[in-house]
């Protein structure tokens, strides 16, 4: 091979191994998927089932924001979708059984979510803990605290006024009637902007990418990682805490036994994104448009009715398939 050809295909190597290609990929898919279901329901592209699609997304997409955190460290967080649970009931302690005001219920399920993240950080951070075997642990406490505080049994948040317009309600809608998004999904625009910055602008976010790079590099260098990591898994539960205020309102109500399973499609829309199982590389945006695969997936599946167990068959195949490419990108690097 020529000096010349060897010269042009290094810039194209490195784009086939960068996240852009990857998520170059996932977008595609998208496009992809909503071409199929468009052909081959008239039903698909309603703008009611957009919306239906958007307004699912929100939840799973604000899940998905927080593990892409976990998971950019190199680590793993099972807990998000029994976090999210107990988030939820706890709003509704603080709305229904103790009757304050709605903000103070919003506070409570965001630093709910906060401790917990924190008590995870400090379990794999200080006792050397597994972040699988933690997460797991704080999976089973969370689902047994969601029903625990609740009594087992839901909580209606029909006393509270305003609660329901957390997600279901539509501020856009209200200054232009014809695009009537949730605020559902203006919350979820909202988070995965912050987070962006967070993770492209702040100490906290370069940090992030240095433990799943080489934490041990990062420690020698005389940074405290611990602290760091804490933080981390701190930030996550409280972007946690606001997808559990996301699907109480969706639902007006917390449902305790609600949650299990939510963790899956989190991890499944961060892998599809492009962020790598290994750690260091990842983005807010591939994980949005993996988060929009899985809802339209979902929704286009169901459309066309296909039965539920299927739907679980192609979703797993798709993070397989997904897993596998981030594999050979790193084999290329």
């Amino acid at each position: 091979m020529s000096t010349d050809t060897q010269t042009a295909t290094k810039p194209l190597a490195a784009i086939r191994t960068s996240g852009a290609y990857h998520k170059l990929l996932a977008f595609s898919g998208l496009i992809a998927l909503l071409v199929i279901f468009s052909v081959a329901s008239p039903n698909f592209m309603q703008t009611s089932n957009i919306l239906a699609i958007l307004q699912a997304t929100s939840v799973n997409g604000v899940l998905a924001v927080a593990a892409t955190l976990v998971i950019i460290t190199g680590g793993i967080d099972l807990s998000v979708g029994t976090l999210m649970t107990f988030c939820a009931v706890f709003a509704g302690v603080v709305l229904t059984y103790w009757g304050l005001p709605l903000p103070l219920g919003i506070v409570g399920a965001i630093l709910a979510g906060a401790v917990s993240g924190t008590v995870s950080g400090l379990v794999i951070a200080k006792l050397k803990v597994p972040p699988f075997i933690a997460t797991l642990g704080m999976m089973l406490i969370m689902k047994g605290l969601a029903l625990v505080v609740s009594g087992t049994k839901p909580i209606y948040f029909n006393a509270t006024p305003g609660f329901t317009q957390i997600a279901q309600a539509s501020i856009i809608g209200a200054v232009i009637p014809a695009v009537p998004v949730p605020n559902g999904v203006l919350i979820l625009f909202v988070v995965a902007i912050a987070i962006s910055f967070v993770l492209g602008k702040t100490a906290l976010g370069r940090y992030t990418f240095a433990l799943g790079s080489n934490e041990e590099a990062v420690r020698l260098s005389g940074v405290n990682v611990d602290r760091w990591k804490i933080a981390v898994y701190m930030l996550a539960g409280a972007v946690v805490g606001i997808a559990g205020l996301l699907i109480a309102s969706r639902l007006n109500s917390a449902q305790p036994a609600l949650g299990q399973g939510y963790e899956l499609d989190a991890i499944a829309a961060v892998v599809i994104g492009g962020t790598s199982l290994s750690g260091g590389r990842g983005t807010v945006l591939g994980t949005l448009i993996g988060a929009l695969i899985i809802s339209v997936l979902a929704n286009g599946l169901r459309i066309l009715s296909v039965a539920q167990e299927w739907q679980t068959v192609v979703t797993g195949c798709i993070i397989i398939l997904a897993v596998y490419a981030d594999i050979l990108r790193r084999r290329k690097l």
